[in-house]
């Protein structure tokens, strides 16, 4: 299908690697200009060899959006050297504060956990907003995590920022859909991106089995994962799905928070 990108820019924040990058690299398949960002500018400017390797345009910046100003200066550069933003996407926030009793999380893992999950996204939709509004509109999605409908006890600041993700992409999605922009939320379930690629090659070794379905086996036996599909996701089918969200193709769909879970909450 023609997403309709074609000539378009697109500003992917942690584009340089997992699901971000498959999203960067749908977008460029289909005609767009994307920008990649990330906090290793070696790494950013390895996805876009990726990128234009397989025919598309693409430009890299290093960023890390977690720091006061970095977002503002990212956004401008991507501006600027894709001549219009048509979207943006932000596909970061996976902080240590993940596996946290919450009776023992400190004030530093709550403030890493602001930080890293919430604020890297506020400040990047702050920035762009104004930009998008002056070009008659334009699309924002953000990423929280299937966790938002299934809360764990040893996920608390993560959990709780990635609610906060969700309700300020709707809020988003309220405020400026007069002026039209989009704006909506995806929920990742288990996606094998790099680390969880590890976490499969590792427990291989460990247990001396053979890497083939033994992530599955543990995801329902140990991690208590009930996948409808049973299976993991895998990063470029996250990556079509914010591909669509960015495009025209999306038109009338904003302010939703959409699970790529495989089946994880119904």
């Amino acid at each position: 299908m023609d997403l309709g990108v074609r000539d378009r820019g697109y500003l992917i924040v942690g584009g340089t690697a997992g699901m971000g990058l498959a999203a960067a690299s749908v977008l460029a398949a289909d005609g767009a200009r994307v920008a990649v960002v990330g906090r290793d500018a070696r790494r950013a400017a390895s996805a876009m060899k990726t990128i234009t390797a397989q025919g598309g345009s693409a430009v890299a910046f290093g960023g890390d959006v977690t720091r006061p100003g970095e977002a503002e200066r990212v956004v401008v550069q991507a501006m600027d050297a894709l001549g219009d933003l048509a979207g943006v996407a932000v596909t970061t926030g996976t902080s240590d504060a993940v596996h946290t009793d919450p009776a023992h999380s400190s004030d530093e893992v709550w403030a890493e956990a602001f930080d890293d999950i919430l604020m890297g996204i506020v400040r990047t939709v702050r920035a762009a907003i104004p930009l998008l509004v002056a070009a008659g509109g334009g699309t924002l999605v953000t990423t929280a995590a299937h966790s938002i409908h299934t809360y764990h006890p040893t996920r608390v600041p993560y959990v709780t920022m990635k609610s906060g993700v969700a309700a300020f992409t709707k809020s988003i999605a309220r405020a400026y859909g007069s002026q039209g922009v989009r704006a909506n939320c995806v929920c990742p379930g288990a996606i094998e991106t790099g680390s969880l690629a590890a976490i499969r090659a590792q427990l291989a070794q460990e247990r001396g089995v053979p890497p083939e379905g033994l992530l599955e086996k543990v995801m329902v036996e140990e991690w208590h994962m009930d996948v409808a599909l049973g299976r993991l996701g895998r990063p470029e089918e996250v990556g079509e799905l914010f591909a669509f969200l960015l495009s025209p193709r999306a038109a009338y769909l904003t302010g939703a928070i959409i699970n790529m879970d495989g089946g994880t909450e119904f």
